[in-house]
């Protein structure tokens, strides 16, 4: 599907942000090996999300959904996953194949688990390794660095200390949830901080788990103890679009509602306020052991800035729009130590500098960052987003600041968020 991006004159209006992809992964995951049921609200109802739902139904979870963005798990407590008949396919989801293998690692039977061309390519030795330290038995393709994925019941599984080689959330969660059912304490060091939804979750559903720096400790358990609802956080990856949209088109003023402010996660809001954005957050809240505000942005000139490693976890998904911020920016922007975005759905860094250029940008990209200078002026094109969705929404962004694009395979937006395009459209029109 091709979609054609305007040139806007300005943004206005309201825009409720869609679930949270991150946590909706992670509530399905531990409602599934709960007690009790959950009812979960403003679940987020995209591609991604939907391949975790259907691997838990084949390793028989109750999964009603019950309305709108809401849903009912009635899990089969911690041992009580059955042996699926067919093979688990995690689809375009990176999060679903990677914690699911630290839970699947401490069941009682044999799993397969697939996913689609793009998912294939991923690497999964990252976090095959430290399961196998644990004791796990995983096997891949290309010795074990890729999917699909064969998982054999494990004897025992040992608790470690290790330290993790990148800063990933999704190999923390594999080895924190794999670290449910082992013998003895897990601690995992981070060389910076990652996003923290497992951990506070986790908390939440009773498991023993504490942070100390950037070390992480969790103690096995024998139940999960649900909370019988979960409100489900806005999605700030999704909310950086019009973060940057509001900001770099001249006389835009929105408001974001219901947006999940984890600090593990607001890298794109300190960033975006370094060089000089107009970014409040207010009506500040809990949603269960989740930070949410509601945000106002309006539009702003930018200075360049730089964005070192230790910041990058706290907004690796959205390097993509902030390049686009960067274009418009006065100065130099540099972003560095994040070469975690060449093994994404695409190699982002190559990505994003092949489509901006394709609409004039000057853009040096380098091992693991980009050079950017700014402002500069855009011009109307055709690009493609390499089927990811981080990229499709950032071209958009660009588009709308510039001279309009026409983007290509534009409908990978339903991996998280499906409804981008027809927001759009509406705010255009209002």
């Amino acid at each position: 599907m091709n979609e054609m991006i305007d040139s806007v004159k300005c943004l206005k209006g309201i825009v409720d942000i869609p679930g949270d992809k991150s946590i909706s992964h992670r509530t399905v995951m531990l409602a599934g090996l709960a007690s009790t049921p959950v009812r979960v609200t403003n679940f987020l109802s995209a591609e991604d999300c939907w391949s975790t739902v259907n691997c838990m139904k084949a390793l028989g979870v109750k999964i009603q959904h019950t309305g709108e963005n809401q849903l009912v798990i009635k899990g089969n407590g911690l041992y009580g996953l059955v042996e699926p008949d067919e093979v688990l396919d995690a689809g375009n989801s990176g999060t679903t194949m990677r914690l699911l293998s630290g839970v699947l690692a401490g069941q009682p039977f044999f799993t397969v688990m697939t996913g689609d061309k793009s998912l294939r390519r991923r690497p999964m030795a990252r976090v095959i390794a430290p399961l196998t330290k644990m004791g796990c038995k995983i096997y891949g393709r290309e010795q074990s660095r890729y999917a699909p994925l064969a998982i054999v019941p494990s004897d025992t599984i040992h608790g470690i200390n290790y330290t993790l080689p990148v800063a990933s959330a999704q190999i923390k969660s594999a080895i924190l949830l794999a670290g449910m059912f082992a013998d003895g304490p897990t601690i995992i060091n981070e060389p910076f901080l990652s996003r923290d939804h497992s951990e506070r979750m986790l908390q939440a559903f009773g498991v023993g788990v504490k942070r100390t720096g950037l070390t992480v400790q969790l103690s096995p358990v024998r139940e999960l103890t649900a909370p019988p609802v979960i409100d489900i956080p806005g999605d700030i990856s999704s909310a950086a679009y019009w973060l940057v949209a509001a900001t770099i088109i001249p006389g835009s003023k929105l408001r974001l509602r219901n947006v999940g402010v984890n600090p593990t996660r607001t890298g794109i809001i300190d960033v975006l306020k370094s060089m000089g954005a107009n970014i409040t957050t207010y009506n500040h809240r809990q949603a269960g052991q989740e930070p949410v505000a509601d945000i106002l942005v309006e539009s702003a000139e930018l200075t360049g800035t730089t964005m070192e490693a230790e910041i990058i976890p706290r907004l690796v998904d959205e390097i993509p729009v902030l390049a686009v911020a960067a274009l418009f920016a006065k100065g130099t922007t540099l972003i560095c130590g994040a070469e975690e975005l060449r093994v994404k759905e695409t190699d982002r860094l190559r990505a994003i500098t092949l489509e901006l250029r394709k609409m004039g940008a000057q853009i040096t990209e380098t091992a693991d960052g980009l050079i950017i200078e700014g402002p500069q002026s855009l011009t109307a094109a055709c690009c493609d987003s390499h089927d990811d969705h981080r990229m499709a929404m950032a071209m958009a962004v660009a588009g709308m600041a510039s001279k309009g694009v026409e983007i290509t395979g534009a409908e990978c937006v339903n991996i998280s968020y499906p409804q981008f395009f027809s927001e759009v459209r509406a705010l255009i029109n209002s």
